[in-house]
């Protein structure tokens, strides 16, 4: 079947992204289901800092790529041998398909799946499958979704199903933002009652984090960023407290549970020096591969300080993505402020100018 996506030609692009249009919008071939996959027609779709990276080069990947892995939509067509869903299903899509068999498997989520991971890396579905093409041959696929498009073929383990009455931007944003800034806290961090959790980095995955500690009423909430309008929003959804980077240092500001999402050595380093002695600094961020940070070993050894690494927040989406719906549902999770905006198809390299300046928190593509 004939669709639209947004496909990525060449990494590197200068920027504004808004001249250079990195992600050209363009009509792709997509092949029916293989077996154990599904179709699903796209309804929305959210700009992460992680196809921002792909595109900058920051985090390779091979060309030309159909983009995007934070998305919603609805079931169209099944493969042979996925019978555990329902044309009509709503779902949310997952960047990390799980085999649920490899030794990674089994660490509860700790570990990404080892076949998954391959995949994601190779550009594949699961099976070395590639369902997208053009004149000019094969086109990639995004960590198992590519959900720039109006339509996704994927491997049955990169869906979970929602409920129907979900609104698409929020099912949209579970999928990842949410996953795996709600995952740092409660898989990773696993605050006890009173302690208070400081989210360095207040982009869509730290602000996910903030609104996930807020939920959990254990202690008192802690946001820090260098851009004071990301500090006035931590404020209006209720951190007890917010400081820049450099005003946190100065006050000697520290917590026992730290989660770092801003994906920057600085960053890194900034989370860890506001530690508590005993306490735990998560980082959930994903830094340029070359990146370095510098950190005083005495501080682990003295301070009993734990660094735990968290990639997709150590979650099992199947089990992780119900918990979070149910919060949402209860209103205690408000997934809806962490959407700054919405978008068409054809304003997304725009919206990738507006997403590397910190400008935006998580701006969603609707479909029809």
């Amino acid at each position: 079947m004939k669709i639209q996506g947004a496909v990525l030609n060449q990494m590197g692009a200068e920027r504004p992204y808004a001249r250079t249009k990195p992600l050209e919008i363009r009509d792709i071939e997509l092949d029916d289901p293989g077996p154990d996959e599904v179709l699903i027609k796209i309804t929305a779709a959210g700009l992460c800092h992680s196809d921002l990276s792909v595109v900058d080069g920051n985090r390779p990947r091979p060309t030309p790529m159909l983009l995007g892995h934070e998305s919603a939509g609805v079931v169209e067509k099944l493969g042979e041998n996925v019978t555990d869903i329902e044309v009509g299903q709503h779902v949310s899509t997952v960047f990390l398909p799980r085999c649920g068999e490899c030794d990674n498997c089994l660490t509860d989520g700790k570990l990404p799946c080892i076949p998954g991971t391959a995949v994601n890396n190779s550009g594949h579905l699961v099976g070395e499958h590639l369902r997208l093409h053009d004149d000019s041959g094969a086109i990639f696929h995004h960590v198992g979704v590519s959900g720039f498009a109006t339509y996704a073929v994927l491997n049955r383990t990169s869906v979970v199903p929602v409920g129907n009455d979900v609104p698409p931007e929020i099912a949209a944003v579970l999928g990842c933002a949410v996953l795996t800034g709600g995952g740092a806290v409660l898989n990773a961090g696993q605050p006890r009652d009173g302690e208070a959790i400081m989210v360095v980095g207040l982009g869509g995955v730290g602000m996910a984090a903030l609104i996930t500690a807020l939920s959990l009423k254990k202690g008192k909430v802690i946001g820090v960023d260098a851009n004071p309008d990301k500090l006035s929003r931590a404020t209006e959804l209720g951190a007890d407290e917010v400081y820049s980077p450099a005003d946190l240092a100065e006050n000697g500001v520290r917590a026992p549970v730290v989660i770092e999402a801003a994906g920057h050595p600085k960053a890194f380093e900034t989370a860890f020096a506001a530690t508590a002695a005993g306490g735990r600094t998560v980082t959930v961020g994903l830094p340029s591969p070359d990146a370095r940070s510098s950190l005083p070993p005495l501080t682990f050894t003295a301070e009993a300080r734990t660094v735990v690494g968290s990639y997709l927040g150590s979650a099992v989406p199947s089990r992780d993505i119900p918990v979070y719906e149910k919060l949402w549902r209860e209103g205690t999770l408000p997934v809806d402020e962490l959407i700054s905006g919405k978008i068409e198809l054809s304003e997304i390299n725009t919206a990738l100018d507006r997403l590397a300046d910190g400008e935006a928190v998580r701006q969603i593509i609707m479909f029809d």
